[in-house]
């Protein structure tokens, strides 16, 4: 069983000063929530600052003025990760389709180099194969002419 103990003041002025160090609680009490609201404000000032030195570091104003389309298609990228279509099917497909458009050059690159080779070789098998039957001596064909 619980039995409670009664204030015999309940609240009042009593003798053995109980009432004076209720008035320090609140006192106390009352600095504390002075401090937190003024360290709360120091946090929003100092956040204010933070802003508005990244505001003047990445001048989007001014960037939106000089790339407006750029511009677009970077807050439709950062809205598309922030909300949540980084780990999509979509997101795979367009990073697969991504990867492709980025190898079609080195793939071009190395089919031209594999066509020029091939006809450098055929080149090189005509020569050898036209100054064997040339009696003339001349580096041209036999069916050139002057």
């Amino acid at each position: 069983m619980t039995t409670f103990q009664s204030n015999p003041g309940n609240g009042g002025p009593s003798s053995n000063g109980t009432q004076a160090q209720g008035n320090e609680g609140q006192a106390g009490f009352g600095h504390k929530v002075d401090r937190i609201g003024s360290d709360a404000q120091q946090l929003w000032e100092d956040a204010r600052g933070a802003v508005t030195d990244l505001q003047d570091t990445l001048d989007l104003k001014g960037r939106v003025d000089r790339n407006p389309y750029l511009m677009m298609a970077a807050a439709l990228g950062v809205g598309y990760v922030l909300g949540g279509g980084l780990f999509t099917r979509t997101t795979g497909r367009l990073l697969r389709l991504g990867v492709r458009l980025a190898a079609l050059p080195m793939v071009k690159d190395e089919l031209i180099g594999m066509a020029e080779a091939a006809l450098s070789g055929i080149e090189a098998g005509a020569r050898m194969a036209g100054t064997g039957n040339n009696t003339s001596g001349s580096d041209r064909p036999q069916g050139s002419q002057v």
